[in-house]
């Protein structure tokens, strides 16, 4: 349901001391999907139109639970005559047994997951408004055509200048109906599970992270060629797993608001995982995090880091000539081996 839908036990004559109070069934992702105001006590629960709170599920008794307040304030429920039972703080009740609620004040009754709220217990702090999907929706021009820029530039950069024009468009498109698609499914996960279909800010999302992925692979060579840095660019590598968790995290917050910390543990241990993998698929490489040369060189007006002459670079390869020696000799006896068994 997209909004709470609010009924009413009959009204009776309640005292005084009386807390007020509301049962609430809760749906998959913890929210309230249905508000019953509590007038009286006990409180009867069940499929029953007799029940103060009726609920739709077959696997409840006619009157299936109760609710009582007992003298000193706390709330107890009862088990009536049922089948399925019912659970209170992971104490598994039977027909007939009673338990106090906990802290929090939920409780379950055959598949159905309720909460006890009364005027008592403490309200959780005024969470801010979302920002309005117009606000979303006018953001989105400026980042599509920054991404169509970045994506356009990277093609040029690469292809001869007579190219024709249609040499250019499966670089541009496809990223474009990648981030469309993307934003799509996200919409309807987060329309099945919120019952809203915010399209714009999910694509925004996408937008975003994209745009600063294309700058940061063109800024991390500018600046590793600037300053003679060649490992930075080491982060090229990490930041993509790095910046896919977090996209994945983003998205999760608006489609499972609930459940934040859950789903921030799982991503965090796939990308730790994913990383450690990467590393271990490069130990056979000469190098881990990164190569220690630069595979293209930006505009030599970049260059801030002082030359250095030839025999710098002769001299560092002096002890790759004893290692190259040294494979060409086990090589050798492994050929002189095959020819001897021959």
């Amino acid at each position: 349901m997209d909004e709470h839908q609010q009924g009413q036990v009959m009204p009776t004559d309640s005292p005084a001391s009386s807390p007020a109070a509301v049962v609430e069934l809760l749906g998959r992702d913890g929210r309230a999907v249905l508000v019953q105001r509590v007038t009286h006590w006990p409180v009867r629960i069940g499929r029953s139109p007799a029940c103060d709170i009726v609920l739709d599920d077959g696997h409840l008794a006619a009157e299936h639970a109760e609710l009582q307040l007992t003298p000193e304030g706390r709330v107890q429920l009862k088990l009536l005559d049922s089948r399925n039972g019912g659970t209170v703080g992971g104490q598994r009740l039977a027909a007939g047994d009673e338990a106090l609620l906990p802290p929090g004040g939920g409780f379950q009754l055959a598949g159905s997951s309720l909460r006890l709220r009364t005027s008592a217990d403490a309200l959780a702090p005024e969470q801010v408004l979302i920002a309005h999907e117009s606000y979303h929706w006018a953001a989105l021009p400026g980042l599509l055509l920054l991404m169509l820029c970045l994506q356009w530039v990277d093609r040029w950069s690469a292809v001869d200048p007579d190219s024709r024009w249609v040499d250019y468009a499966m670089p541009l498109l496809a990223p474009l109906a990648f981030v469309l698609g993307w934003a799509g499914l996200w919409s309807l996960a987060t329309q099945l599970f919120q019952h809203r279909f915010p399209f714009a800010t999910h694509l925004r999302r996408v937008l975003i992270v994209v745009c600063a992925m294309e700058l940061l692979d063109w800024a991390l060579p500018a600046v590793a060629y600037s300053l003679s840095w060649p490992r930075l660019l080491a982060l090229l590598a990490l930041a993509t797993p790095i910046a896919i968790a977090g996209l994945v995290a983003w998205h999760a917050r608006l489609v499972w608001p609930g459940a934040t910390r859950i789903i921030g543990g799982g991503i965090a241990a796939l990308l730790v995982l994913g990383l450690g993998l990467q590393i271990g698929s490069r130990q056979d490489q000469q190098y881990v995090f990164g190569p220690s040369y630069l595979a293209s060189l930006p505009p030599p007006a970049l260059r801030l880091a002082s030359p250095k002459p030839p025999q710098d670079l002769i001299e560092s390869l002096k002890p790759l000539k004893a290692e190259l020696q040294r494979q060409a000799r086990k090589d050798n006896e492994g050929f002189e081996s095959d020819d001897t068994a021959e």
